[in-house]
């Protein structure tokens, strides 16, 4: 499942709006923000970077200003992070993933489950922006393009799903990468903090995942941020299948 995954990476960062190759790596970009999470590389599965290689990587990065960092399944390419801690890399994080198939997946059936709605508008999709940037505590603040991104992410092929409060405004969701490699990313599940705890989170992810298989999907994984939420991913259908490293040079390490 590593190397699935991590072709799978390859080919959503092959789909930014920039996207530079060197060396057995593949760096994805978004102009219209610096936000680290938004631009990052990642290699090819078994690549094998020499000095050189990791060395262009960088200067890739440091040309647009932007932190060199990296996201990958490991052990789809074990000759890469020694290269790369070699080179002054540090480990920003170490994260588990999940993986749900067909077989595995168990959508909510309770009548009090939340109803799930794919945004259409505008202001649907400017909204559930919103709710995610609150959801996550202020990490991104909502904005114009946030919104289209999701907006991409759907029209790309993808999927994005939300759920209204009862006097109609937006109070989470979620989005999907297009399946590549056989295989979807879910990523971004957030409730705003006042309607946790009501199957939100379960909800949206359940019919995410079923958008994924009805298209043609074999899998969908996800990382999780905490024990709460990889409970309700288990619930859900997800099951551990590996890790993913997260990788980045320190300002005062870099060349």
């Amino acid at each position: 499942m590593d190397i699935q995954v991590q072709s799978s990476a390859v080919a959503n960062l092959r789909r930014r709006p920039v996207v530079v190759e060197t060396g057995g790596f593949v760096a994805g970009f978004t102009p219209d923000t610096d936000s680290p999470y938004m631009n990052y590389a990642t290699p090819l599965p078994g690549a094998k970077p020499m000095e050189q290689d990791v060395a262009a990587l960088i200067g890739v990065f440091r040309e647009r200003g932007l932190l060199p960092r990296l996201e990958f399944a490991p052990q789809a390419a074990p000759a890469v992070a020694p290269a790369l801690r070699a080179a002054g890399f540090a480990t920003e994080a170490v994260h588990e993933y999940l993986v749900c198939t067909p077989h595995t997946l168990t959508a909510p059936e309770s009548a009090d489950s939340p109803r799930v709605e794919s945004p259409a508008t505008e202001e649907e999709f400017a909204e559930l922006d919103a709710a995610l940037a609150e959801a996550f505590g202020g990490v991104f603040a909502p904005s114009p393009q946030g919104a289209a991104r999701l907006r991409r992410t759907q029209r790309s092929g993808g999927a994005v799903r939300f759920v209204r409060d009862p006097e109609g405004g937006i109070v989470g969701g979620a989005s999907c990468s297009p399946p590549a490699e056989g295989t979807a990313e879910l990523s971004g599940v957030g409730t705003r903090p006042a309607y946790r705890g009501r199957g939100i989170a379960a909800a949206v992810t359940a019919a995410l995942t079923e958008a994924m298989f009805a298209g043609g999907a074999g899998s969908v994984w996800l990382e999780y941020s905490g024990e709460g939420s990889r409970r309700v991913y288990e619930r859900v259908g997800y099951r551990p299948q590996g890790t993913r490293l997260y990788l980045s040079l320190p300002p005062a390490r870099q060349p």
